[in-house]
């Protein structure tokens, strides 16, 4: 056998096992980055827990108390305060609401303190509530007062809407 015929086959094989290892595409990497951006805005969300007297004796000539809570939520660390109208009641004012059945009127108040003596109103009448938001809800309690020695009312179902509005 003639090795030499061997040895050229051997090293042409090589030859173009090399060359083809040497042709294929070079592989490269490179790196780079993608901004991710965001701004927070502030927010405030409100909701209530109305004030339900229920069934209430006016004739007794007694004042009647009960409570209810303006829940806010705002955006961490957002200064907030919640004001309210007088209601939708014919003649009402911040210091005297009125809840109407038909056209009779019920005179109400509302108060920021259980005791009865904060007004809570527009901040011009009245004062309002604030806080900082925590991106949880803040319930503060309100307090309604049928005031005394409305006995000339008739019977009947009364209400109110008041409107809270929180500024941040």
């Amino acid at each position: 056998m003639n090795t030499n015929i061997f040895r050229s086959s051997y090293a042409l094989a090589a030859t173009f096992g090399l060359v083809a290892l040497v042709a294929q595409p070079a592989t490269a990497q490179t790196t780079g980055t993608m901004a991710a951006t965001a701004d927070v805005t502030p927010d405030c969300q409100v909701n209530s827990t109305g004030i339900t007297f229920g069934g209430t004796n006016v004739i007794d000539g007694a004042a009647h108390t009960m409570t209810g809570a303006v829940n806010v939520k705002c955006t961490f660390d957002t200064a907030w305060t919640a004001s309210a109208n007088a209601g939708l009641g014919t003649d009402a004012t911040i210091t005297t609401r009125k809840m109407q059945s038909g056209t009779d009127s019920l005179n109400y108040s509302l108060f920021t303190d259980t005791a009865g003596t904060t007004l809570w109103g527009d901040g011009t009448t009245g004062s309002t509530i604030g806080g900082t938001g925590t991106g949880q809800f803040v319930a503060t309690n309100i307090t309604g007062v049928i005031p005394a020695n409305q006995t000339t009312l008739r019977a009947g179902s009364y209400a109110d809407t008041v409107t809270v509005t929180v500024n941040y």
